[in-house]
Parts: C-alpha cells; structure tokens; sequence
C-alpha cells in the first residue's frame, strides 16, 4: 500500500503562499470542472443538430457526470503517486484534445465516448485543491481552500450560464472550442508558475486505489466527513433537478432561461466559502460545518413557507448554496490533513461521497416532487441539512478523531 511521505512537518518553516498563486489554483479549478457542466444547457441544440428524441440527447449530460464521478475515484488520487503538476499538466493536454473531439463529434455515439472522457477529465478542476492545501501554510489552510474551492464551485454554476449564452450565439460546438482555449491556458498558466510537488506515496496503482478503503476504515472523522458532506450534498441535487418545474408551474410560469439564471445566485453563495475558510482558521472547522448545517435547513424552510416569492428563491438559494459551500471547505480542510500524504486520495473520497449525496438527492428530490410538489422538495431538503447537523453534532467513533474534528 502506498506509503507516508517524510517531508510533511515543514508548514511552519514555509512562507505564504503569494496571491496571485491562489488565483491561479483558483481559476484552475474552475476551468477544469467546468467542463463537465457546459453540455446541459445546449441539450436541445445537440439533439436539433444530430435530429434524435430527447431521451437519447439526455444521456450525454448523463455519461459526462458518471465520467467525473469515475474520474473522482480513480484519477484524483493520482495526485499522491505521482507529481501535481505533472498530473495537471498531463490531464489539461488530454482535456485539451477531448474537447477539441468534442466541437467536431459527427454523431451521437462519438460524442457519448468522448463525454465520459471528457467528464474523467474534468476531474482535473479537483485536482488543484491538494495543492493548495500542500502550498498552505497550517494557519492559512482553510482560507486558502475556501478561495480555491470558491473558483471550482464558481466554474460549476457558472459553466451552465456560459454553455448556454455562448451555444445561443455561436452553435453547441463553440463553447468546446473555448473550453479547449481555457483549458489550455491554463495548463500554459501551471507549468510557467507552480512548483513541483514531488510524489507522497510510493507503490502501484492498484495498491493506491486498495488504500481508499484502508482509509476509510482507519479514521472515523473521514467517515464523518463523507456521511456529513454526503447529506448536504443531496440537497443541491434535490434542488436543481426539480427547480426549473416548479418555476414552470403556476402561479410563476417562468422558462428554463430564469432557472438557469439561479446559477449566479448560486455563486454568490460560493463566495463566502473563504469566511468560512477563515473561520475554519481562527475557531476550528466544526463550527463552521455546523453553521452550513443550520443555514441549508434555514434556507429551506424559507423556501417552504414563500414557495411562491422570487425574492424568497434567491435568498434561499444564495444561503443554502452557502452552507453546503461552507461545510465543503471546512470538509477539505479536515481531510487534507489527516494524512498529507494521502491528501489527494482524501479530496478524491470526499468528492466521490458528496457526488453520490448529489446523485441521491435529484431520485428523492424528483420522488418527491412527484407526489408532494416543491414543498415536498423543502421538506426533505431541509430534512437533510438538519440530520447533517446532527452528524457533525455526534463525535466520530474514535476518540482521537473526535479531538481532531472539535478543536
């Protein structure tokens, strides 16, 4: 199994990591994940240019996001074996190309083969959150994550709002064409500025991924990240897979184009997860994990009592985007420094339960508005956030970890 790096206690000798470095860490980020995204508002122009029904454009979105949550398990932990910036630069140049396929796809099967390649490689976005955490210093970590995990979370919401004006203007191909320019700035961006991270563990491939399990089952307040994260996760989920049919139904009759535009309310929510990488800092990540709680459970039930205010919406958007943000990046923060050098492995599991959490949360949150209607959707949502809280409340079951998570 791969094994622990030497080379971990030197936070305190390191300096500061420079600003322009977390910028960079955090555009990174967002430009690689976002990728992953651009495809759902341009389905029903990929189904116009390739002449097919709905349900088989509707795979394509589909593979891209089996293919991240792929990419999740099996291509971020890379980033323990071998160099991150040899990693970055190696997936930002298969992305490259990916996308570039993806622009001239003549048919339907091509561009599904080169969607699970794509959404594999959209991994990449994830990839820089270890090494912000590695170039961190201990008593700048948690902001450090918030400001990077700002800039993937910024690239989720707003790569839907992006692929849908651009595929307006230009066609569907042409917001692949970009994403191939963005991405490969990027990559130019890493191999000119970032420094080398050397390699944490050593071993196989198949040894690392065995590890994963080990992991798991070695620290407890991992485990208590991933349940925590996982439930908070389904309420994103619940939320946007239902959101466009309750705007659509009366009294509001409002099109696709007005739920898309939620996206942005959405990231201004993201961009307070750097207090919360402050607050992580100064008063440790379990009060932070626990206000993010409380505040999905809050905006929900706003969202339930004004089920029919545009105002109420937004706000309730912008705070329950805020707290599973704000847990996220406190989440991270408790991760990476379980084992520094299985901090990619750690990021990787983390991701993959709150993907799955995701997954989960659109099948309840349709099941839900199907026989309940949005407040339905509330009531679970805000049912989510509320057993999340009692998670993070409840200490793991090792008594180490418990100290670990409460300081």
């Amino acid at each position: 199994m791969p094994g622990p790096s030497h080379s971990t206690g030197r936070d305190k000798e390191r300096r500061s990591i420079p600003l322009a470095l977390i910028w960079l860490l955090a555009i990174g980020a967002g430009v690689g994940v976002a990728n992953v995204y651009y495809i759902q508002p341009v389905v029903p122009l990929v189904r116009e240019a390739f002449g097919i029904g709905s349900e088989p454009a509707s795979l394509v979105p589909a593979v891209s996001q089996a293919g991240y949550a792929l990419g999740m398990l099996l291509l971020a932990p890379l980033g323990d074996l071998i160099d991150r910036k040899r990693l970055v630069l190696t997936k930002s140049i298969l992305l490259v190309l990916a996308l570039l396929v993806t622009a001239l796809a003549p048919n339907l099967s091509v561009l599904l083969a080169v969607s699970l390649t794509v959404g594999l490689l959209g991994s990449l976005g994830q990839d820089f959150v270890p090494m912000a955490a590695h170039l961190a210093t201990a008593d700048e970590r948690g902001r450090t994550i918030g400001l990077v995990t700002t800039g993937l979370l910024c690239g989720i919401l707003l790569s839907r709002t992006l692929g849908g004006v651009v595929g307006d203007l230009f066609g569907w191909r042409a917001i692949y064409a970009l994403a191939a320019a963005m991405v490969a700035l990027v990559g130019l961006a890493v191999w000119r500025w970032l420094p080398l991270q050397p390699a944490t563990a050593s071993g196989s491939y198949g040894a690392l991924l065995l590890s994963l399990a080990t992991l798991v089952e070695r620290h407890a307040v991992l485990r208590k990240a991933l349940a925590t994260q996982g439930l908070l996760a389904a309420t994103l989920g619940a939320f946007w897979s239902t959101l466009a049919l309750m705007l659509a139904e009366p009294p509001l009759h409002l099109g696709a184009g007005v739920a898309g535009a939620f996206g942005l309310a959405g990231a201004a929510g993201a961009f307070g997860a750097p207090l919360f990488g402050r607050l992580a800092d100064a008063r440790g990540p379990a009060i932070a994990i626990r206000l993010g709680c409380l505040l999905v459970a809050l905006a929900f039930t706003l969202m339930l009592v004004l089920p029919h205010s545009i105002a109420a919406l937004i706000a309730g958007a912008v705070l329950f985007d805020l707290g599973v943000m704000a847990a996220l990046v406190s989440h991270q923060t408790i991760v990476t420094t379980i084992d520094p050098a299985a901090r990619s492995r750690l990021n990787g599991l983390l991701m993959t339960a709150a993907m799955i959490g995701m997954a989960i949360g659109a099948l309840v949150g349709g099941w839900a508005w199907s026989r309940y209607g949005w407040a339905g959707v509330c009531l679970t949502s805000a049912a989510c956030g509320l057993v999340a809280l009692l998670r993070s409340l409840l200490p793991p079951s090792v008594p180490f970890a418990a100290k670990e998570y409460a300081r």
